[in-house]
């Protein structure tokens, strides 16, 4: 399999990109997803079931910042201010912490088609929110779900991490083969929860599972803010490291890394974020492999701009499939894990097939 080893350089000759044509492909980049971003984001509060003038839009922005405009009616500014705002900015801080998380996984495996999926912690995440929705628990009220969710896969992370581990190391094949056993008993175990559940759970686990922001508040916003904050902060702060690591294991300790150390942090680093986009959001698969594969292609492998930029790439690929899943069949909404799934499996089969290419085969 792919994901056992590192790839092999492939064969054929090629020139790489001068270091000054890759930082303005950079910046390039960063701008051009930034705008892309605010105007995804404007478009966002503006197309719905209830449709708000664009202009209504900016007078009440600029009304609640005290910058003059005027206040709507009560049923826009409901609309505007409880439902779509916090779904918006709930979107920018989950696609950003599945993209920031799934550029450490690859630069963690050094292997383009890992992704966070990898060590359990979606599988985790979904084992302890299936866990609460079938067996009715309530003691955190609305918050149990999400705390339930955020603690199993957190734990899930750690207990593939400590089977994998063995004569005071970590080997990724091993910490790849622990994490595809405990996904396939996570899958166990949620089919045996959802056996259990009786109708009304069924419907609420399906819901889950299948990804969704239609639950968004501002309280969500301010649960999952403090921890995708933390994991974004300090993923920036390993990207040397991480350029070192691409060199293989031998190179980057000769170099002064601590390998060991580097993947204890950056896998609870993963964790942190993909914990807390999954225990708000659900199950949402590929973004975290399709957005920092594609600017690794655009702009190189360098993770100082691979890290921010596949944040600030898997909050416009988020929020831009979440405006599609809520207006392209309403007043019906698809779900969002469904839909980043039907997008980003073709890309993964494709960038299956070229990794193959690349390296000559998997042998």
């Amino acid at each position: 399999m792919a994901l056992l080893t590192r790839p092999r350089p492939s064969t054929k000759a090629t020139s790489a990109a001068p270091a000054g044509v890759r930082r303005g492909r950079a910046a390039v980049l960063t701008a051009g997803m930034a705008a892309g971003l605010v105007v995804i984001a404007v478009v966002s509060g503006v197309l719905g079931a209830y449709e708000i003038p664009l202009s209504d839009l900016f007078a009440s922005v600029l009304h609640r910042a005290g910058l003059g405009g005027h206040e709507l009616d009560r049923v826009a500014e409901s609309v505007l201010w409880d439902i779509r705002f916090p779904r918006v900015v709930l979107a920018v801080l989950v696609g950003a912490s599945l993209g920031c998380a799934g550029a450490l996984m690859q630069g963690v495996f050094g292997n383009p088609l890992a992704d966070p999926g990898v060590i359990g912690v979606s599988s985790g995440a979904a084992v302890g929110a299936v866990g609460a929705i079938s067996l009715g628990l309530t003691f955190l009220g609305n918050w149990t779900i999400a705390f339930c969710g955020f603690v199993t896969g957190l734990l899930t992370v750690a207990a593939v991490y400590v089977l994998s581990r063995g004569g005071g190391r970590v080997e990724v094949v091993t910490l790849i083969l622990t994490g595809i056993a405990v996904n396939a008993f996570a899958g166990a175990a949620i089919g045996l929860l959802m056996y259990t559940a009786d109708n009304g759970a069924l419907t609420g686990i399906t819901f889950w599972q299948l990804g969704s922001l239609s639950q968004a508040t501002w309280p969500k916003v301010l649960a999952v803010l403090p921890c995708a904050l933390a994991g974004l902060l300090v993923a920036p702060r390993y990207a040397r490291r991480l350029d070192l690591l691409a060199l293989g294991e031998r190179p980057a300790r000769h170099l002064g890394v601590n390998v060991e150390r580097l993947r204890i942090v950056l896998i609870l680093v993963v964790a942190l974020l993909t914990a807390a986009a999954v225990a708000v959001a659900g199950v949402i698969g590929f973004v975290g492999l399709v957005v920092p594969h594609l600017l690794r292609m655009a702009a190189g492998p360098g993770h100082r701009f691979l890290i921010p930029g596949s944040a600030l790439g898997g909050a416009l690929v988020l929020v831009a499939a979440d405006l599609v899943a809520r207006t392209a069949a309403a007043p019906a909404e698809l779900p969002l894990g469904v839909l980043t799934a039907l997008l980003g499996s073709p890309f993964f089969f494709w960038l299956l097939r070229a990794t193959r290419r690349k390296q000559g085969g998997w042998a």
